[in-house]
């Protein structure tokens, strides 16, 4: 393995980074004075567009995509450390058309999407002129089984009608969001793994109610998470994606570069987090010492960076083996990353919040709301259990090669050595 950084990755390493101090950063405050002085939590602050367009100028666009038609065409071990970079500022990713869910999406539009839906959807989205939402997760069943989806799509002429509920439908509240990819089932009786299709479905299609948004830890986010109910929505049958029976297979597709391009941004959120421990340590003083002279603190600022750089090298390699033998094949790898990001990324945060006290759980810094936000990971794209499950099934496989199969009865074996 060689991680090693391209000279092209360095020079946007680079370029991102200046983008980033001299824009990013210092708009924070006015991106949230103007998003509260709006009076509405879904609001696009004018300083967003100003900042797309800074990016554009500066060629740092569509990062993430693998396709240099639309993008600087990046392996994925050269964006992760500018995904990291992106994920020390909760605006940056949108400023330079990087965020979820619209990169899944894009992604899924560009494998799977016709010449229509690639020149209706996807070229906007590319070009950040609008949002997009994936619909996935339901009220009413476990959705950490993607099988277990319940929202009909039932053929009617030329044209689908769609029945069901869906929430944490991130991004659907966004002022600028357009499209929603919809996952339903079209054979309820079929194989459990093609019972379920995905399509188009515009924001605006009657029958799309938008009952709420939902909040994380009391926070509404800009973007929202609605739980929408599609009552007899019709779409044509042209905004059907791929084939009927192929939504599980394109949700595999598109979650795995998902998962991983959230670790990539959570060990940015880490370095930041651990970067206003230090500063707040060494600048506060309690019984006529600094802070930063307790042990207690040197010993977490010392674990916090252990545990980002082994999480770090991790996600590397992850990203290295999704580059040289494909996501399928770095499937535990993944499951690794989805479930040790976060958890290094909330505990590091948890640091910096007690050493900032009462400031910690404010508004008036990042932490809190950083916390929030990244507690949501251990459940999004999958929950650590599923990911967990994932890993422990392919080291059993090395005892019992039919361990976890369906189908295959579950009696103890008898166990080589």
């Amino acid at each position: 393995m060689d991680f090693d950084l391209t000279d092209r990755c360095k020079e946007l390493q680079e370029r991102l980074t200046d983008f980033m101090d001299e824009h990013v950063y210092p708009a924070e405050s006015v991106y949230e004075d103007q998003l509260r002085a709006s009076g509405d939590p879904h609001y696009q602050p004018p300083i967003m567009e100003d900042l797309k367009v800074e990016a554009r100028k500066r060629d740092l666009w569509n990062l993430f995509h693998p396709y240099e038609e639309w993008g600087p065409g990046l392996t994925n071990a050269e964006y992760a450390p500018l995904a990291e970079i992106l994920g020390r500022s909760h605006i940056a990713s949108e400023a330079c058309n990087c965020s979820a869910p619209d990169t899944g999406n894009m992604e899924v539009l560009t494998l799977f999407g016709t010449d229509e839906q690639k020149a209706t959807w996807l070229q906007p989205l590319l070009e950040g002129e609008i949002r997009s939402a994936f619909c996935m997760t339901e009220p009413a069943v476990a959705s950490s089984d993607a099988t277990n989806v319940e929202l009909r799509i039932e053929r009617d002429g030329d044209e689908y009608v769609l029945n069901g509920r869906k929430w944490w439908s991130s991004n659907a509240l966004h002022p600028n969001c357009r499209i929603f990819i919809v996952m339903g089932k079209t054979d309820p009786d079929g194989p459990r793994h093609q019972q379920q299709s995905m399509v188009l479905v515009p924001r605006d299609t009657p029958g799309v109610n938008i009952l709420r948004g939902l909040e994380v830890f009391g926070y509404q986010d800009q973007e929202g998470h609605a739980e929408i109910d599609f009552v007899d929505v019709r779409v044509p049958v042209s905004n059907l994606i791929a084939n009927e029976g192929d939504g599980f297979r394109i949700s595999q597709a598109r979650l795995g570069p998902g998962r991983i391009h959230h670790c990539m941004r959570t060990i940015g959120a880490a370095e930041r987090a651990l970067e206003l421990l230090c500063k707040r340590a060494a600048s506060r003083t309690t019984f006529g010492q600094p802070v930063a002279e307790r042990a207690n603190i040197q010993d977490w600022i010392a674990e916090s960076r252990i545990e980002i750089e082994m999480v770090r090298l991790l996600t590397m390699k992850t990203a290295w083996l999704m580059d040289t033998v494909g996501n399928q094949h770095a499937r535990v790898e993944i499951a690794a990353i989805k479930v040790a990001a976060p958890e290094v990324a909330l505990k590091v945060i948890d640091r910096a919040i007690q050493v900032h006290g009462g400031g910690g759980v404010s508004e008036d810094f990042p932490l809190a709301s950083m916390w929030a936000h990244l507690r949501t990971l251990r459940i999004a794209d999958g929950p650590d259990e599923v990911h967990k499950r994932t890993i422990a099934f392919r080291e059993l496989r090395q005892w019992v090669p039919d361990f976890g199969k369906p189908n295959v009865a579950q009696a103890p074996a008898k166990i080589a050595g």
